[in-house]
């Protein structure tokens, strides 16, 4: 369950120190980015001061240079989007805009009008990201980061559905009509494409049962004209 952007108030080491990594679970530093601001929420909120951003492979942390007990950090299973953006239309600097899922009903999120003090930022409720490094030359290498990450860390629906990733073939589908008549799986015999993968097993369900009642549509006719014949 995304569980959202969170504040990181404790670091490990000397000076403006790093985030703490869970090695148990396998988490691991991939990149380090100094000289990076953030800006939480709406794009009319003003940047935090510079910060440092790691990038593990677990989560997103950015922490203050200036301030060791300020810093925030979201897992990658909770970023639903991430985008280069150098559109000054869009933000005012380049950046890599990100889109956080909450849990939060969608009126619950955040009120791009409401709260534009900091300190009474609603972290539950921030649903935008944008993290402004200081060389502009970094972006694509913090994006090609972000998408090697994003891959490690699947949404744990999709994973689920992954494990059933039934793809049928016309040749998985299709019986040789010399072997018998009273198979109820059959397929077009011109099919060249498959059904049914990563997602789509409603589709092949739906496919593979409308297979099944045209042939038992078509044995009810049979039935039928047999009857016919007998009361000849």
């Amino acid at each position: 369950m995304a569980a959202g952007l969170r504040s990181v108030t404790e670091r490990i080491g000397d000076g403006a120190g790093q985030p703490f990594l869970d090695g148990a679970n396998g988490e691991e530093l991939m990149h380090v980015q100094p000289g990076v601001s953030i800006v939480l929420g709406n794009h009319h909120r003003s940047p935090e001061s510079p910060g440092t951003l790691y990038i593990t492979t677990k989560q997103v942390v950015w922490l203050s240079d200036t301030d060791r007990a300020k810093g925030y950090a979201v897992d990658f299973i909770s970023v639903s989007l991430h985008a280069v953006s150098r559109d000054p239309e869009a933000y005012s600097s380049p950046c890599i805009y990100t889109q956080i899922e909450t849990g939060a009903e969608e009126d619950e999120s955040e009120d791009p009008g409401s709260e534009s003090d900091d300190d009474t930022l609603n972290l539950s409720k921030i649903t935008e990201m944008r993290l402004v490094p200081s060389d502009p030359n970094q972006l694509d290498t913090l994006f090609a980061i972000f998408c090697e990450c994003a891959e490690l860390n699947p949404d744990p629906i999709e994973e689920e559905e992954g494990e059933h990733n039934w793809v049928f073939s016309a040749d998985q589908l299709e019986f040789d009509a010399h072997e018998g008549d009273d198979s109820e799986w059959a397929a077009p015999e011109n099919s060249t494409h498959t059904i049914g993968a990563n997602g789509n097993i409603d589709l092949a369900h739906s496919v593979v049962q409308l297979q099944i009642n045209d042939r038992r549509f078509e044995d009810a006719e049979e039935m039928e004209q047999d009857d016919k014949n007998g009361h000849e």
